[in-house]
């Protein structure tokens, strides 16, 4: 099993034999990843496999679940994300979330920007930063002239990128992607994914997608994971292959690999 990550110098985020745990049940065993900086990464995988679960650990979303806890390691930038002095609140305005389904506040536009930023402790031209947020997320144009309208009034690809926008507004240095694109329809599914590859020259993008033709598209580098059943009746998740996108949909070096991005499985 090829479970080691291309040796890079531009490391984000290296994840070194980590195992996460709910409680006593072990999810998924023994990873070992290099995350580049100001890539897109996708995790990808037949459901259960435990993407979502790896991606909830770079921000410890996880942390919110009982029991949940991690065994191994998991930098970011040289920054052990587990240690003590870590804190959490901090760690996830800087490693920011969108979700699989849109979640704008019943906000207006222009509090859904605001909101957050302000209780970050923004003091600047709250003006200035909404609009400079909703151009990062090709938003602008779209509401400019309706920002005292509800978020919950746009279209779900728009309310998708308000909450990029969001994200975006509190000045983050990742963003980690829910297959953020599972609710939407053909164009908007498009619109969020040339979006993505703009943004990407400021961020470092983690997503989950299960749609090989989006990891395809858009990422640099994809993680393959798998699941195996368990003796009680689960599921535990495992790395299969990390390498370059075009190497894992290509020429893998593992043979589950090429029967998944195949189609022969999943």
């Amino acid at each position: 099993m090829n479970t080691t990550s291309p040796i890079r110098t531009d490391v984000a985020f290296r994840v070194e034999n980590a195992s996460y745990y709910y409680g006593s049940n072990l999810a998924v065993r023994d990873v070992f990843m290099d995350v580049p900086e100001s890539k897109i990464t996708s995790l990808i995988g037949p459901s259960g496999c435990g993407k979502s679960t790896v991606l909830r650990c770079f921000n410890r979303l996880n942390d919110l679940i009982s029991g949940a806890h991690v065994k191994g390691k998991i930098t970011y930038r040289g920054v052990d994300l587990y240690d003590k002095s870590v804190d959490a609140t901090e760690l996830r305005r800087r490693i920011g979330m969108v979700f699989q389904k849109p979640n704008p506040f019943p906000k207006s536009i222009y509090e859904n920007i605001a909101f957050g930023a302000r209780i970050n402790g923004y003091r600047g031209d709250m003006d200035a930063l909404v609009e400079r947020s909703l151009r990062g997320a090709a938003l602008w144009e779209e509401v400019k002239d309706k920002l005292k309208e509800s978020g919950l009034s746009l279209s779900g690809g728009q309310q998708q990128r308000l909450c990029i926008a969001r994200a975006i507004a509190i000045e983050p240095e990742v963003l980690l992607m829910d297959e953020p694109c599972s609710a939407l329809d053909p164009i908007s599914t498009l619109r969020i994914e040339e979006l993505m590859q703009e943004l990407k020259s400021n961020y470092t993008i983690i997503i989950v997608t299960h749609n090989m033709q989006q990891a395809a598209r858009v990422s640099d580098m994809t993680a393959f994971f798998n699941a195996q059943a368990t003796e009680a009746g689960g599921k535990q998740g495992y790395l299969v292959e990390f390498a370059p996108t075009q190497t894992i949909f290509n020429n893998p070096a593992q043979q589950a690999t090429q029967d998944y991005v195949s189609g022969r499985f999943g």
